[in-house]
């Protein structure tokens, strides 16, 4: 049998529900082969990060190149990565494999704990964006990194075209901040697919950028086009989301086995 290869450039979460731990569940649901590249290890549970410690660039380095050479991969995707002297080393890693890449660019915490250095932005503008084949902001890391702010779904567009400036194939900006129903726009300049869904009344969930970044990558490791793969993406993180449950005194994690619990088959 093989499985679609997922490489997860990222930081650990110790509390389970984002980071690596929440990709490589994520590549699970979805049945794919998840592999990791740990950037950061967080001290963190359901009521904020209480630490991070970056790892050095020669462990990223060596991680990445101990998958990619031996195992291969068929898609990356990258969360937090804390410095900009990660920011440029794994741009530089991603530029040299040429596989599909879904770029999360990870500002703060579901709790607004920092895990990017205000140093790092213009790394990441400059170098981590324009290798990205789907760049997944939401509407505080589009406000971060282009200065756009999002008060309605009218302006996606333009912060769309915001992003799209710094040179990712596609963009899709995630209106979850927004009242009424969970809107996001996928674009890359000239096709736009806006994706709705129902939000639901669920106060736990914890690492839905993260999974949803992830089940993105687990569908275009499988070959599916961008606007098929986010579609997928975006039918997976919701049914996750309606199923998040409690977990510690805050705010609990989405439900990445949802699908597999109720035995319906993920998109």
């Amino acid at each position: 049998m093989t499985l679609p290869r997922v490489l997860t450039v990222a930081g650990s979460d110790s509390g389970g529900g984002a980071g690596i731990q929440a990709d490589l569940k994520t590549m699970l649901a979805l049945g794919a082969h998840g592999m990791s590249v740990v950037t950061a290890v967080t001290a963190q549970n359901s009521v904020g990060v209480q630490g991070a410690w970056e790892l050095p660039v020669a462990a990223v380095r060596a991680q990445y190149r101990a998958v990619v050479d031996d195992i291969g991969v068929d898609a990356v995707k990258t969360g937090m990565l804390a410095s900009a002297e990660l920011v440029e080393a794994v741009a530089e890693l991603i530029a040299g494999t040429g596989v599909p890449t879904v770029v999360d660019p990870v500002g703060v915490s579901k709790h607004g704990d920092p895990l990017l250095a205000a140093s790092a932005l213009d790394s990441v503008r400059t170098k981590l964006l324009p290798v990205a084949t789907v760049a997944t902001p939401n509407l505080d890391e589009v406000a971060q990194l282009t200065g756009v702010r999002v008060e309605s779904e009218d302006g996606l567009r333009r912060a769309a075209a915001a992003v799209l400036a710094y040179g990712p194939k596609w963009v899709l900006i995630k209106g979850g901040h927004l009242p009424g129903d969970a809107v996001d726009l996928l674009t890359d300049g000239t096709d736009e697919h806006l994706l709705r869904a129902p939000r639901h009344d669920n106060r736990h969930t914890h690492g839905t950028g993260c999974t949803l970044a992830s089940a993105i990558a687990a569908r275009l490791a499988t070959g599916r086009s961008v606007p098929e793969a986010v579609a997928a993406a975006k039918e997976y993180v919701t049914g996750a989301i309606a199923a998040g449950f409690a977990l510690g005194a805050g705010i609990g994690p989405v439900d990445h086995g949802w699908a597999l619990r109720r035995g319906t088959p993920a998109a």
